[in-house]
């Protein structure tokens, strides 16, 4: 029960603004060096900055780490938990 509930939660821990850890991801939508697109349990967040690499990413527990300058954090629409698929779409 409580491993469900580390799963539900999501967190920044920004260092120095060159190492960015984040748990609660459920979707990464794109990335390059200047930007990293994903989406969280909160809905949709962009990194933006430059030399941005990803470090580590778990699936399982929705954790990464990403690395480079970091210059901004902006979080999208907090309804939107990320892309809807093929089956979702025909439901709208």
């Amino acid at each position: 029960m409580q491993e469900k509930n580390v799963k539900q939660n999501h967190n920044l821990i920004l260092e120095n603004r060159k190492t960015l850890s984040i748990s609660g991801i459920t979707d990464v939508d794109s990335f390059d060096e200047k930007e990293i697109s994903l989406y969280t349990k909160l809905g949709e967040l962009i990194i933006k900055g430059r030399d941005l690499h990803i470090d580590t990413m778990s699936v399982e527990t929705g954790d990464m780490t990403i690395t480079g300058d970091i210059w901004a954090l902006i979080y999208g629409d907090k309804d939107k938990k990320g892309p809807i698929s093929a089956l979702g779409r025909l439901f709208r």
